[in-house]
Parts: structure tokens; C-alpha cells; sequence
């Protein structure tokens, strides 16, 4: 039972730090944690920062909708 227990998998990886978090937003089908949120948010267009932001956030793809 306890090899169960080490086994479960909590919090998501996010898009942006590839790190696994708790809490955050989820974007389509990918997942953004609080800090990389507030990151982006407060950080400025001009900062090579901002760059890096962008381009992680280019590996969400918008889901099909299939009907």
C-alpha cells in the first residue's frame, strides 16, 4: 500500500518553468503555476525575460473540437 502512495502523482507540470506545481491556471490543455503568472504578468515587454516567456507559451496548441 505505501508503494501506492509514492507513486501518486500530485500537482502538473507547467508549461513555462517545467516544473511540477500545485496551483495555477490551465490554458487550453497546458498549465501555468502561480509564480510563472505572476511572473509574466509583472515583467516588461523590453526585459529578455519576456522572450523567454513567449516562447513557452508557444507550445500550447489550441485543442481541436471535434463534433
Amino acid at each position: 500500500m505505501s508503494s501506492l502512495l509514492a507513486k501518486k502523482h500530485i500537482g502538473e507540470e507547467c508549461v513555462i518553468c517545467e516544473q511540477t506545481k500545485i496551483k495555477g491556471i490551465h490554458l487550453y490543455t497546458s498549465f501555468i503555476c502561480t509564480d510563472c503568472e505572476n511572473d509574466l504578468i509583472s515583467t516588461d515587454t523590453s526585459n529578455p525575460k519576456y522572450k523567454f516567456y513567449l516562447k513557452q507559451l508557444k507550445k500550447i496548441t489550441n485543442p481541436e473540437i471535434f463534433s
